[in-house]
């Protein structure tokens, strides 16, 4: 095979990759336009949050994702407060958001750990249990090209309904099993306030929850794989005189 019959080729997967990913997002996108405005309670018990519930018990989307550790709890909810996503995949989903909306990229890259950086961006803690949930919670207009985050406390959340926003509530929850493991759970509710807030944000959901997916499930490999290194480390035993 000749050196220009490879590059040909290679073109070619490259091309084709492309389209199959462009098709894959059309679908998705298209799926999640459909979808929203029909958000149902979790039909498993085990996926369902009755504190969730208390601040955001109606909402236009939701997005479930979970999965099972092999470290104990306490562990695996410090680990995800912890959490710095800063891999290459999440960084050009940012990007990508920043071009398709003209975005200006953030002036300081977030140092901190994912509860350090919602805070200093305008996410509320809801409610926080640090050995199992914490819920994070905040009021914005997330089409525009650079949404600031309102924070909203826990007595104000549940009756927010100033037009022109969309409220969100998200979490970070790990449920102890008997054998010393645990699942690790996050969700995220959202609700419009009003019919125009609402029209802004089924269209900007449809354009970005693919990436949101990535990015939700990039987190649930990031938490595990972190989580049983700790667990499998090996305990410094002390050194006696």
């Amino acid at each position: 095979m000749t050196t220009k019959t490879v590059v040909r080729t290679a073109a070619g997967y490259l091309v084709g990759g492309a389209a199959v990913a462009a098709l894959g997002y059309a679908a998705y996108a298209g799926s999640a336009w459909v979808r929203y405005g029909h958000a149902t309670r979790a039909r498993n018990p085990e996926d369902q949050d009755p504190l969730l519930d208390g601040f955001m018990p109606l909402y236009d989307v939701v997005e479930r994702h979970h999965v099972r550790v092999n470290a104990p709890a306490v562990l695996t909810q410090a680990v995800a407060r912890g959490l710095k996503l800063d891999s290459c995949v999440v960084r050009a989903i940012f990007r990508g958001r920043e071009l398709m909306l003209g975005s200006e990229p953030a002036p300081i890259e977030p140092a901190g750990g994912l509860l350090e950086t919602a805070l200093s961006i305008g996410w509320a803690v809801l409610a926080d249990n640090s050995s199992r949930e914490v819920i994070f919670g905040a009021a914005t207009r997330p089409w525009e090209p650079n949404p600031v985050f309102r924070e909203v406390h826990t007595r104000e959340f549940a009756a927010f309904a100033e037009p022109g926003y969309v409220k969100i509530a998200w979490t970070l929850r790990t449920d102890p099993a008997a054998d010393g493991t645990c699942v690790f759970r996050t969700e995220t509710r959202a609700i419009a306030t009003d019919i125009d807030a609402r029209a802004s944000f089924r269209r900007y959901w449809a354009m970005v929850s693919p990436g949101v997916e990535v990015i939700r499930r990039a987190m649930l490999v990031s938490v595990k794989q972190e989580a049983e290194r700790r667990a499998a480390a090996p305990v410094p035993v002390p050194v006696t005189a």
